[in-house]
């Protein structure tokens, strides 16, 4: 009989997981409590980029001069509550430490470069076999500056993503204009990077991709993993709330939730959910061609299916605090004031408001590989900021893990057992 996997999380890694696990010919079983590209998930509520260049971890040189800034203001980029403080220090010292000189940055540029490198393409196949094609587009991502001296500020990061291979092309604001009309003339300096691309929905993508992978026999269980059995160093079952599973091998994808699960297989990782919200509105009557960051407001307003959004923010607050939604409005506020011609008398019903869990670790790469209970278990979790990019090179990667196969990238760097 066929080795048979469960994965656990239905996100747009472990759904990708399960395809490529299932090519190699594993039996497979998906584990989710909840509606694979449900509002519920991460995958749902992302910016939508395909940005093979984002090897530049969260943090950088020089932030922890910005922190006790970030403290006192509820509302930056980057904000912790006060309550959530004590729990989070840990993982914020880290987190301070892994960008604390360029080098290491350049050496996580560099280890995560492997795992983004074509992964546009990745994902067009991906949706094509799934039959949503017109979801998943390769026409590259702009970063705009509303200044040169913006722009200086983030040249050592583009300097290291030119070590890493990743070539771009500035653009004037002329220029950057010819591309997006509809942006706002306070930007004068623009960054394409054509080799990037952007999907149109990822939560309709991943739903798609859900069933895909069930068309292709994967099956499917309603319910929370709590644990795993494991007996003379082999898995035997995962456990869940309502009884256990019997199988040969586990994924950990469950995002944010993925912590308790790596303990309970062997491996104490640095793991925390970095709240982001988005903004959507609908029926914007602009329509611009390209996605772009906004390096004045530090947020990405990407065109979707389903309207216009804004997209970024990070909260420290821990998986239960309610949403500060105040948050996304700023985030409104910023698309608003970004492009003009975006409706000025927006109707409650027209924007739609969404926060979620990205699962972080503090150096900004994923945990990825096997676990120390036992190899039967495969860590894929904690990609943060670059899930969705970064989850078809995951997916190959553990079904790889999973049939005994070299991994086809180096993964060392992702060891859940760096934070040991």
């Amino acid at each position: 009989m066929n080795r048979h996997v469960v994965i656990i999380g239905s996100g747009a890694v472990g759904t990708i997981s399960a395809i490529e696990a299932l090519r190699t010919g594993l039996q497979v079983t998906i584990l989710e409590p909840g509606e694979a590209g449900g509002e519920q998930a991460a995958s749902y509520g992302n910016a939508g980029w395909l940005s093979s260049h984002s090897v530049i971890p969260p943090a950088s040189p020089g932030i922890w001069k910005k922190l006790p800034g970030y403290l006192r203001d509820p509302l930056g980029p980057l904000a912790i509550r006060w309550s959530y403080l004590p729990k989070a220090l840990p993982w914020l010292v880290r987190y301070l430490a892994s960008a604390w000189t360029p080098a290491r940055v350049e050496r996580i540029a560099l280890s995560l470069r492997p795992l983004l490198i074509d992964a546009p393409r990745l994902h067009k196949t991906l949706a094509e076999e799934a039959g949503v094609p017109h979801l998943v587009e390769r026409n590259g991502l702009i970063h705009a500056y509303t200044s040169e001296a913006q722009f200086a500020a983030e040249a050592g990061s583009w300097a290291i993503r030119a070590k890493a291979g990743i070539t771009w092309l500035k653009l004037s604001g002329d220029e950057l204009r010819q591309r997006v009309p509809e942006l706002s003339t306070k930007y004068t300096v623009g960054i394409l990077v054509e080799e990037a691309g952007q999907c149109r929905d990822p939560g309709a993508y991943v739903a798609a991709l859900a069933v895909h992978a069930k068309a292709r026999g994967a099956a499917w269980v309603t319910g929370r993993a709590t644990g795993f059995r494991i007996e003379g160093g082999r898995l035997r079952a995962v456990l869940t709330e309502t009884g256990e599973i019997a199988c040969d091998a586990a994924v950990i994808a469950a995002g944010a939730r993925s912590k308790d699960l790596a303990a309970a297989a062997g491996d104490r990782v640095s793991l925390e959910t970095e709240r982001g919200y988005h903004a959507m509105v609908r029926a914007p009557g602009i329509a611009p061609r390209l996605p772009l960051m906004l390096g004045d407001a530090k947020m990405a307003a990407t065109p979707m299916e389903g309207g216009f959004r804004a997209a970024g923010q990070v909260e420290i607050a821990g998986l239960e605090a309610a949403p500060n939604w105040k948050r996304a409005e700023i985030l409104r506020d910023h698309l608003l004031a970004a492009f003009p011609g975006l409706p000025r008398d927006l109707k409650p019903d027209q924007v739609k408001l969404w926060m979620g869990h990205r699962p972080g670790t503090p150096d900004g790469m994923p945990c990825l590989g096997p676990a120390s209970a036992t190899p039967d278990i495969v860590h894929a979790f904690g990609h943060g900021h670059i899930g969705l990019v970064t989850s078809a090179r995951t997916g190959r990667v553990v079904a790889q893990l999973l049939s005994g196969q070299a991994p086809e990238i180096p993964i060392a760097a992702f060891s859940p057992r760096r934070f040991g």
